[in-house]
């Protein structure tokens, strides 16, 4: 059905709800991203349905596919809902053997199945609720609607802030009300969106391009992924929307390619919207013609930043320029070009929808909103988690994540990515703004955050992100591609226990170098995590380089193996040793070789008697 204007969208979706009002009155949501289904959610989706069947309850359960919930750590994960009581389970960790007593149950606890803490996940309107953990704002449609329905996307309000920018506002408006919100890029950087915004309204051009960044590279992220799986059309619409403020009729997602559902599930939206006379030519008849088409990315994480992504849609290597100019004044194809990451669009709809005003009575005066965070490592909650700016880092690593596994001390904790830095636990309570992160060495990024105990080595941990860095560097300038080789030549000589004092001078001095002179953000902040670590973990650089120890044990060339006095000479050390070192009797103490063991730590993990120590 092709929607003509915005009174008909009203009057349609409140058609579409009270039609939802008279179904089924109990919904199971079934997370079915990317996580969902690798936790092989599938087979609990068939089960529930074919019990839903048998007992011939179709006229009281609707089962609905949706994107992630954001429980990774608790996948297959569904929420039952009576939508007439008003009461809500939430199940993690489900089987297809559990379907039969989560369908008798209803919307109420059903006995052996794992019920999870809604604190954890909270949806839209509940983010002000006493005790809520959360605010779901970029989040509010993922894990409750089936993102493939466009009609389950209209009765949760969609493209009606598309329909209020097109029939009520006029182009400078909209921007004016994105600039009053406070909204900032959701990318690293922090820009002020309505500022970025005005820049590309200002230009004269007649041809101008909206680009969503969905090339997301950081090791662990995987927000925009979630958005896009969970509720494609609102990103959709925060373009079309984008395209009226400043005056352009094209749009393009840069999405990498490795993100196939997300892809599958943006391309039926981008058919639906066209369909139904959001996209294309004379959109809800105002005489505004806007149309996005999709571009793959093949997986390069320096073009995550702006120039290089428009280099690589233009069909050439994916690397980036001086600035300025901004793509705002010239970007694709050499004409005025908003760039905006998922996160940040995502956030677009509601503001027009609700209002700047409603939008800044979250977070902080200086960062409005909310942030989503891919919680990852030690925590024992691993997942998607979207809390108000300024919430502490105690409060999600420890609160919303649930604490270190095993209930380990906790250690450190990377924020930003392979160009964030490493904070510690004097740092826990530090509210969460672009510039409280930065003020630490470190920065929001896109939203990557990864925990670590007291197992992690501080000095490897730096070595591991750089590694990253220097895979995905694009070569162009001197500072990043000799650079931070060099860098980590130095890093793998400490790891070794052969840096010494001046070792680490020339590890400060050379990261301030590239921080100060390479061309774009990924070489700017490749060295955070080197300083960060520098700063806040400086004697285990020193324990490394004076004593030869790690006291993680995570550095290979510093750790050593022996046999105790509990050996009890089973020989399961000497039969599983790859090369050999371990000698003895049956039934006497066992001797490792020190020339010969390549410190694998097999013979460890193996022994049952803890009979073999690392040093």
């Amino acid at each position: 059905m092709k929607i003509e204007n915005a009174k008909q969208l009203k009057s349609h979706a409140l058609e579409l709800g009270m039609r939802q009002a008279k179904g089924p009155r109990t919904r199971i949501l079934v997370s079915m991203g990317t996580c969902g289904i690798a936790a092989n959610t599938h087979p609990v989706l068939t089960a529930l349905r074919e019990e839903i069947g048998k007992r011939d309850l179709q006229d009281v359960f609707e089962v609905v596919e949706t994107g992630c919930m954001g429980l990774c750590h608790s996948e297959p994960s569904i929420e039952v809902v009576d939508r007439v009581e008003g009461t809500t389970t939430l199940y993690g960790n489900v089987t297809a053997g559990q379907a039969a007593a989560i369908v008798e149950a209803g919307a109420y606890e059903a006995a052996g199945v794992e019920i999870l803490d809604r604190t954890w996940y909270c949806p839209e309107g509940e983010e002000n609720q006493a005790g809520a953990r959360q605010a779901r704002v970029v989040l509010r449609n993922s894990g409750r609607i089936d993102p493939e329905n466009l009609e389950a996307c209209l009765i949760a309000g969609g493209y009606q802030g598309l329909a209020r920018a097109l029939t009520e506002m006029k182009p400078a408006q909209v921007i004016e009300e994105i600039a009053e919100s406070g909204l900032r890029g959701r990318g690293g950087g922090g820009f002020p969106t309505g500022l970025k915004w005005g820049f590309a309204a200002a230009q004269s051009s007649t041809e101008k391009y909206v680009i969503c960044n969905a090339d997301e590279g950081d090791p662990g992220a995987f927000m925009d992924r979630a958005v896009l799986e969970g509720d494609p059309h609102c990103v959709l619409e925060a373009m079309a929307i984008a395209g009226y403020a400043v005056g352009a009729q094209s749009g393009v997602i840069y999405i990498r390619a490795e993100y196939p559902l997300a892809i599958r599930r943006l391309r039926m939206a981008i058919e639906q919207a066209r369909a139904s006379g959001f996209l294309g030519a004379d959109i809800l008849g105002t005489g505004f013609g806007f149309d996005i088409q999709i571009k793959y990315g093949a997986g390069a994480f320096v073009c995550g930043e702006e120039t290089a992504l428009i280099h690589s849609i233009e069909g050439t290597r994916g690397e980036p320029t001086f600035k300025p100019p901004f793509p705002a004044v010239s970007g694709l194809w050499k004409k005025p070009t908003v760039v905006n990451n998922v996160e940040t669009f995502a956030n677009v709809p509601a503001i027009l929808r609700k209002g700047a005003g409603w939008f800044k009575t979250i977070g902080t005066p200086e960062c409005p909103g909310t942030k989503v965070f891919a919680l990852a490592g030690k925590v024992k909650k691993v997942g998607l988690v979207e809390v108000p700016m300024g919430t502490t880092l105690r409060e999600i690593i420890f609160g919303v994540g649930g604490g270190i596994r095993e209930d380990r001390q906790f250690k450190a904790v990377q924020t930003g990515g392979p160009s964030g830095g490493c904070l510690k636990d004097d740092n826990l309570d530090t509210p969460i703004t672009y510039e409280s992160l930065r003020a630490l060495g470190s920065m929001m990024g896109s939203g990557g955050m990864i925990v670590m105990d007291v197992d992690d080595c501080m000095v490897n941990v730096a070595k591991f992100f750089l590694d990253f860095t220097l895979d995905e560097s694009c070569g162009k300038c001197t500072p990043c591609r000799i650079g931070n080789k060099r860098l980590h030549e130095m890093l793998e000589q400490v790891c070794a226990g052969r840096g010494s004092h001046e070792t680490l001078a020339k590890l400060k001095n050379l990261s301030h170098t590239i921080r100060d002179t390479a061309l774009c953000g990924l070489g700017q902040t490749s060295p955070n995590p080197v300083l960060s670590t520098m700063i806040q973990f400086e004697d285990e650089y020193v324990e490394h380089i004076e004593q030869g120890k790690c006291r993680a044990g995570v550095c290979r060339h510093l750790i050593s193996y022996a046999i105790n006095d509990d050996c009890v000479g089973c020989t399961l050390c000497a039969r599983n040793c790859p090369v050999d070192c371990i000698s003895g009797e049956r039934r006497q103490k066992h001797h490792i070789d020190q020339d010969k063991c390549i410190k694998c730590g097999v013979c460890h993990d193996l022994c049952k008697f803890h009979a073999i120590d690392k040093n």
